[in-house]
């Protein structure tokens, strides 16, 4: 990425607001009659993804208008529920109670997956650092305050870690990541439900931390920060060039964000959509990365317009089949198989 561009990244302090023409690839081919617009909302972990691929299928597809905004999990949901938008996004499944508060119905259809990253700015430390499982709960609950920690220092020898607050960063507003992340860190380790630290797209941070919106909130607060750390979905961090920590796994390994220890991570198999959460919370395998998501949309089962409803799910199910092919460059890992054939089952459900 340019200069110019991580600029850019760095000063999206608040949403990142997405809108560019495209159009949906008609089922019969014929493709719609008259210009159709779209408006869709949520989650910012995949927004680099989605800006691509619209990018791409605008070329050849161009009836069809689509305004993405990347205002967050929680925004996407209230914004389906209140029937603003053709479609949401959100790295955490809709729940059975907004579910049910649909009128219309809502497909759940998993999307992309990605790895949440602990990004740190230490000042005089270049190289990877290692966080067991306790001590990276233990920073985010606030129990472990400093980078010379007696248990950071013991699981990085040979690194010289600065006698300095460790400042936390996390989300200002309602995110899947969070609840992702925070799924996570309940599972990892006792501690997280003693410290009575919640699980979902909103928590209780303790006092001290620093808030941000969006995952390139995030990101940005973490590079202008001396000692900070800070949970961001990969690709964000990468843009910014922030190191990233090498994280204790389930099997006891340290493993450093790549893709291949994500698809371990997301390689447990599963045979309803339902499923795909919570066969990721905590990975197993042995040299699995252990926080990973997937993202997902939301679309009405009914949609009221017909043309659009028919282009939302076009436009979705290239997404899973041509688009999958974008995501790796972006710091995303493409769907399975099996993952993105769940994908097109929750599509036939969808009525126009």
């Amino acid at each position: 990425m340019s200069v110019g561009h991580a600029a850019r990244w760095m000063i999206a302090a608040v949403a990142l607001s997405i809108g560019f023409p495209v159009a949906a690839s008609w089922a019969q081919g014929a493709g719609p009659a008259a210009p159709v617009s779209l408006r869709g909302a949520g989650a910012t972990f995949p927004a680099p993804l989605y800006k691509k691929w619209i990018s791409i299928y605008q070329a050849s597809h161009p009836k069809v208008s689509i305004a993405y905004e990347a205002v967050g999990s929680g925004e996407g949901v209230k914004r389906l529920l209140a029937e603003s938008v053709d479609f949401a996004a959100s790295d955490e499944v809709l729940n059975a109670a907004d579910a049910a508060k649909v009128g219309r119905g809502a497909a759940t259809v998993p999307a992309t997956a990605g790895m949440i990253v602990l990004a740190y700015n230490i000042p005089g430390v270049t190289g990877e650092i290692k966080l067991p499982r306790d001590v990276y709960v233990g920073i985010f609950a606030g129990t472990i305050q400093r980078w010379n920690d007696p248990r950071i220092v013991a699981a990085n020898p040979g690194i010289r870690l600065p006698a300095r607050d460790i400042a936390v960063v996390a989300r200002l507003d309602s995110s899947g990541t969070t609840a992702a992340f925070t799924r996570h860190l309940a599972a990892a380790h006792p501690s997280w439900g003693t410290q009575g630290l919640g699980v979902g797209k909103l928590v209780g941070w303790p006092g001290k931390t620093m808030l941000a919106a969006g995952n390139e909130g995030v990101a940005a607060r973490i590079k202008v920060s001396e000692g900070a750390i800070g949970y961001v979905e990969f690709g964000f961090a990468k843009r910014l060039g922030l190191p990233m920590a090498a994280l204790e796994n389930k099997s006891g390994a340290f493993v450093t964000p790549s893709e291949a220890a994500a698809q371990l991570a997301l390689s447990a198999r599963v045979v309803q959509v339902s499923e795909l959460d919570r066969s990721v919370v905590d990975p197993t395998a042995a040299g699995a990365y252990p926080i990973v998501s997937y993202s997902w949309l939301f679309l009405f089962r009914r949609h009221p317009d017909p043309a659009r409803g028919q282009a939302v799910h076009d436009l979705v199910a290239w997404g899973l089949s041509e688009g999958q092919q974008y995501g790796a460059e972006l710091g995303y890992i493409p769907l399975s198989a099996d993952v993105i054939a769940l994908g097109r089952e929750a599509l036939q459900a969808i009525a126009y």
